[in-house]
């Protein structure tokens, strides 16, 4: 009777231990992912030459955006505003109190517009503007929405490397 008694206090033991370390990795990636850093997936024309438009997987910071610490020509993570369950990458054109000037439809004609982004607002557009629906549709974005700035293409492996801001 001992015997088995031993056995269910070594197997309990090893279960806390499992579980308190499945715990301790839960924890881990949960605060990382969430207030550090994140993986993100690109994928489509709008950023080319920039990204690949067959897919890249980024690795994005969180710091910087909550902070509210955006260059003009970074590249962001963001939750759309026309569809909240799509997130796209865009490269920051400029910051509140900017006048930034753009070609309305670049396909079908030359007309330009000029806007004054307003406080808490960024203009966010594609590096491929011929493709891409970005804040020429949207207008500014709200910071609220930015989920974080991209620093790394982590693949495809012969991209690897990191991603500075860039004017375009």
């Amino acid at each position: 009777m001992g015997s088995s008694s031993s056995f269910w206090n070594v197997a309990y033991r090893q279960a806390m231990k499992s579980g308190v370390f499945v715990a301790k990795v839960y924890s881990f990636l949960h605060v990382t992912t969430t207030y550090l850093a994140f993986p993100a997936f690109a994928f489509g024309p709008s950023m080319i030459p920039t990204l690949h438009p067959s897919g890249n997987v980024v690795l994005a910071e969180r710091i910087s955006t909550r902070s509210r610490k955006l260059s003009r020509g970074d590249v962001i993570v963001l939750q759309s505003p026309e569809d909240p369950n799509k997130i796209p990458i865009k490269r920051v054109i400029g910051l509140e109190g900017d006048c930034v000037s753009f070609v309305v439809d670049p396909e079908k004609n030359d007309e330009s517009r000029t806007v004054v982004v307003p406080k808490g607002h960024v203009w966010v557009q594609g590096d491929y503007t011929q493709n891409s629906r970005d804040s020429r549709i949207f207008g500014p974005l709200p910071y609220g929405l930015i989920r974080g700035r991209v620093l790394w293409r982590v693949w495809p492996f012969q991209d690897f490397g990191p991603i500075g801001p860039t004017t375009t």
